[in-house]
């Protein structure tokens, strides 16, 4: 069993190179503090939990035939793959959350696990977003503004700073990248 290091307080500074991330972080949460602003993109990231990824999955594999239960199977694959990478990546960064360490930053809905970087939700949403988009282009207007969505709502929650959202961008752009290449589609 390891023991994990305790996490810093907010009288902590994070240091002079975070300052631009903490400042964004401290007005886009004070922003989530209003009440409709804060219900929305709650339910966004709930949304972005899981639930809506496994339904697009799901109605891909009932009403697409052959096509979309390979769609809907290589979103799987690759929505695993990013699950284990970005579970490994906190484990070894283990950056504390800002709700944790920035002052006037509250956790608006509570965490899925302890450590802020990278947003695992932005991760799986762009990785799951460029799987789907290869195979059914017409579906961009929804996944691509529900994938910002969700990023945004990591940072507006108090949950994450901007640049674990930006690095979960790239990651998942990455491995949604690689997975096309590893698992092509067919002619």
């Amino acid at each position: 069993m390891s023991t994990l290091p305790p996490l810093p307080t907010p009288e902590l500074p994070l240091g002079p190179r975070f300052a631009l991330d903490r400042h964004v972080c401290v007005l886009a949460n004070r922003w989530g503090a209003r009440r409709v602003v804060g219900v929305f993109f709650g339910a966004i990231s709930r949304l972005g939990d899981g639930v809506f990824w496994y339904a697009l999955m799901t109605v891909l594999a009932l009403v697409g035939g052959q096509r979309g239960l390979t769609a809907a199977a290589h979103m799987a694959v690759t929505g695993l793959a990013a699950l284990l990478l970005y579970r490994l990546l906190k484990r070894w960064t283990r950056r504390p959350r800002p709700y944790r360490v920035c002052a006037g930053v509250i956790a608006h809905v509570p965490p899925l696990d302890e450590f802020s970087f990278p947003s695992g939700h932005t991760l799986q949403a762009v990785s799951f977003s460029i799987v789907a988009l290869a195979w059914y282009p017409l579906l961009a207007p929804l996944l691509l503004g529900f994938t910002g969505l969700v990023a945004a709502s990591r940072v507006i929650l108090g949950l994450h700073y901007p640049s674990d959202v930006l690095a979960a961008i790239a990651i998942g752009g990455s491995l949604g990248t690689a997975s096309l290449w590893l698992l092509p589609l067919p002619m």
